[in-house]
């Protein structure tokens, strides 16, 4: 029986001088993808803290090849946010290409804030002072500040919503309305950001002719 800490090879990942390279990178890909898909499935039900061997199990690779991939938890952890994040901001512009400016701007702020609601379990480690986590608030700030910005810009321009709105306060304040905690806090948080978006409506200017 192998150790917990024994690291097993894929047979995908040992060219033996025929491979092509380019397969080899392809199931590495491929790997990686189901590593961060099960990493994130399991820090949703179980928090960051989840086994490394069921990640490895539900992602269908040795534990060796996660380790290699990602050698201490907070690597992990540290791309799945980063990969959600990346998911999370192009949603603005796939619903700006969908959508008419004020739908796309309240639909992304709503998945905007699912995405948030299902990050507390991540609160604490990005707050645990590893070094892992520096680079992460401003990757998060860079990568939603701009797709929120482009979505507030292309509503206030229609006359839809007001527009002297920051779009990192926006992203701030629907941040301090996801912290409410008990069995209603889902449906007190989506109240409450019902009424933020109601808030961006008021006093939003005419748009102008050549809009």
């Amino acid at each position: 029986m192998k150790s917990a800490d024994h690291l097993e090879i894929s047979p995908t990942e040992v060219s033996d001088g025929n491979q092509p390279q380019r397969r080899i990178r392809a199931d590495a890909l491929r790997n990686e993808d189901a590593i961060l898909e099960a990493a994130k499935a399991l820090f949703k039900t179980a928090g960051v803290d989840a086994p490394v061997r069921e990640i490895a199990t539900k992602a269908g690779v040795g534990i060796g090849t996660l380790y290699r991939r990602y050698p201490n938890r907070s690597d992990l952890v540290a791309a799945v946010f980063r990969r959600e994040v990346d998911a999370c901001a192009a949603q603005a512009a796939q619903l700006a290409a969908a959508l008419p400016p004020e739908e796309a701007l309240v639909a992304w702020l709503k998945h905007y804030t699912d995405f948030i609601g299902t990050k507390r379990g991540l609160a604490a480690a990005l707050h645990s002072g590893d070094p892992a986590f520096d680079g992460l608030p401003g990757y998060f700030r860079e990568n939603f500040e701009p797709a929120l910005k482009s979505l507030l810009d292309a509503a206030a321009e229609a006359g839809q919503v007001r527009g002297d709105i920051a779009a990192y306060d926006l992203l701030r304040a629907i941040g301090n309305l996801t912290v409410a905690s008990g069995e209603n806090a889902a449906a007190h948080t989506a109240s409450m950001v019902g009424l933020l978006i109601d808030g961006l409506r008021f006093g939003a200017a005419e748009p102008s002719k050549g809009a």
